[in-house]
């Protein structure tokens, strides 16, 4: 569930929904907004998730557990792209979608791994990779660094992943020939898992020259502002 891509500016709140950016617009009051689209779609998301740790724990449906997963992953685009094509990008929004994204991986991979139906090691691989990056996010922008974009490297290792876990999962349910299942989470989790880590290779001097970047900005802005 890879990071979203950067926003569009915003025109005046006042517009019909889904009309153009007008030039000169009050793009405050609209990134001001709390009921958008968007933040519905990732708050159903959300919602959705203690009906998959139900569905794979409680239930016992792997089946179930798994289409609802891969449901979940499926739709990670659709709240970024309804904010960006009808103009409802949103403070609250460009916090609460990573945020979501984030509680959204986590969380199935550890129910994943109290009810075995993915290998233990590739699940804690994943989490180490993923963890390491969400660390280094918040200290990048505690340090001033500015925005790294999403490689295709780290594009194709999620796609990978979000394909993997589903996989996996519907591998141990009831489901026809979960052989199948289990040997196309294979397909996808490998090279899904071989893409992410090398992208974390690669973000480490795009992190050096954000950092660095971003510094500078500060700097200048301040020497303006003196």
């Amino acid at each position: 569930m890879a990071p979203p891509p950067p926003d569009d500016a915003l025109g005046s709140a006042s517009r019909a929904p889904g009309a153009p950016a007008q030039p000169g617009g009050d793009t405050t009051a609209a990134e001001d907004r709390i009921l958008t689209v968007p933040n519905l779609i990732t708050l159903v998301r959300l919602s959705l998730l203690p009906v998959f740790v139900w569905l794979l724990l409680g239930a016992e449906n792997p089946s179930g557990a798994a289409a609802l997963l891969a449901l979940l992953g499926a739709t990670d685009w659709c709240d970024g792209y309804v904010a960006r094509r009808f103009h409802q990008v949103s403070t609250v929004g460009k916090i609460l979608d990573p945020v979501a994204d984030r509680l959204l991986f986590f969380t199935a991979i550890v129910t994943i791994i109290i009810s075995d139906t993915a290998p233990l090691w590739f699940c804690i691989a994943v989490l180490v990779r993923e963890g390491a990056v969400a660390i280094a996010t918040l200290v990048l922008a505690a340090l001033g660094a500015r925005r790294i974009d999403v490689t295709w490297w780290g594009k194709a290792g999620t796609f990978g992943l979000m394909f993997a876990f589903p996989l996996f999962v519907a591998g141990h349910g009831e489901a026809f020939w979960p052989a199948l299942f289990t040997a196309a989470a294979w397909i996808c989790a490998v090279p899904g898992l071989i893409f992410s880590y090398y992208a974390a290779v690669l973000y480490v001097p795009m992190a050096r020259q954000a950092l660095r970047e971003g510094r500078a900005a500060r700097a200048a802005a301040a020497a303006t502002v003196d």
